[in-house]
């Protein structure tokens, strides 16, 4: 598979990695009030997924904890959805680009 954000191929778990890596600026956290959400944009489409973390939690070093897992949870939700709305087939090794070119 092609990373969406660059030309690096890999198999799904290694480039899971890859992103964790070298795109880490796709996942977001956000905090709002007393609840804490994790936002991940699609860099073809600019779809994005937004989650609650933990919302019933009020431990303020979990985010310090746990922020790489959450990132890798956010990075695996890209994944399914680069695959499942950007790929023509299962065996396709790259994404689809929008007709706009995208925007990452």
């Amino acid at each position: 598979m092609r990373c969406p954000c660059c030309d690096v191929d890999a198999q799904w778990r290694e480039l899971h990695r890859h992103l964790a890596d070298a795109h880490a600026d796709l996942v977001r956290f956000d905090f709002r009030g007393d609840r804490s959400y994790y936002v991940v944009s699609c860099p073809v489409c600019a779809a994005s997924h937004e989650q609650a973390i933990k919302p019933r939690l009020v431990d303020p070093e979990f985010m310090n904890e746990y922020r790489e897992e959450i990132r890798l949870v956010a990075l695996d939700m890209l994944l399914n959805h680069v695959v499942g709305e950007h790929y023509a087939s299962p065996g396709d090794p790259s994404p689809a680009q929008p007709a706009d070119g995208g925007v990452g």
